[in-house]
C-alpha cells in the first residue's frame, strides 16, 4: 500500500469514521455515527456488512464476517475459506467492546449491552447483552426503566454538564 493511501485512510478515518466505512466497503445507511471506529473494525471483508439507518458503533467494536478456525483443516483443504454476511437494521446502539460474529442478523430498535459477543438472528424491539448474547428485555421495558433513571443534559455546555452531574451524583 502506498503512502498516500495510508495518510488517506487515516485522514478521513479521524474526519468522518461513516465515510471511511463506506470507503472500506461497508453499506451504511443515514444518520449514522460511529465513535472510535478503524480498519481493524471492520474485518477483513467490510463489504460483507451492511448497517441501516440511525445506528450508533461505540469504540472496540470487530466485525468478523469469516471463521478463522478452518485453519486447522487447511492441510488437509487448502483452498477452505467460511464466510457469513452481517446485517445490522435501523435504530441499533451496540456497546463498546462488542464483537458480532458471522451470519449475524440485528433487527429495528435493538439495543446491545458492551461487551457482548453477538451471533445469530436478532427480533427486532429488544435488548441484548452479554456472551454469548441473550435477550434481557423488550425496548419497552428498557425504555420504561431507563426513563425512572434519566437527566437531560444534551443542551448543556461541557462546564453546565460537569457542575450538574457532580451536584447530582
Amino acid at each position: 500500500m502506498n503512502i498516500l493511501k495510508i495518510l488517506f485512510e487515516k485522514f478521513i478515518n479521524k474526519k468522518d469514521t461513516v465515510n471511511y466505512a463506506r470507503f472500506l466497503g461497508v453499506s451504511v445507511g443515514d444518520n449514522c455515527r460511529f465513535l472510535g471506529t478503524s480498519k481493524k473494525t471492520f474485518g477483513s471483508e467490510p463489504y460483507l456488512i451492511s448497517i441501516g439507518n440511525h445506528v450508533t458503533l461505540t469504540g472496540d467494536i470487530r466485525f468478523i464476517t469469516h471463521d478463522g478456525g478452518v485453519w486447522v483443516f487447511r492441510e488437509k483443504y487448502p483452498d477452505i475459506d467460511v464466510f457469513g454476511r452481517i446485517i445490522i437494521g435501523n435504530n441499533v446502539f451496540v456497546g463498546l467492546n462488542s464483537i458480532i460474529m458471522p451470519n449475524t442478523v440485528i433487527g429495528d430498535n435493538v439495543v446491545i449491552g458492551a461487551g457482548s459477543i453477538v451471533r445469530g438472528v436478532l427480533e427486532s424491539n429488544s435488548v441484548y447483552a452479554g456472551t454469548p448474547v441473550k435477550k434481557i428485555m423488550s425496548i419497552e421495558e428498557y425504555e420504561n426503566k431507563t426513563l425512572s433513571k434519566c437527566v437531560y443534559t444534551k443542551k448543556l455546555s461541557k462546564d453546565e454538564k460537569k457542575i450538574f452531574l457532580t451536584r447530582e451524583l
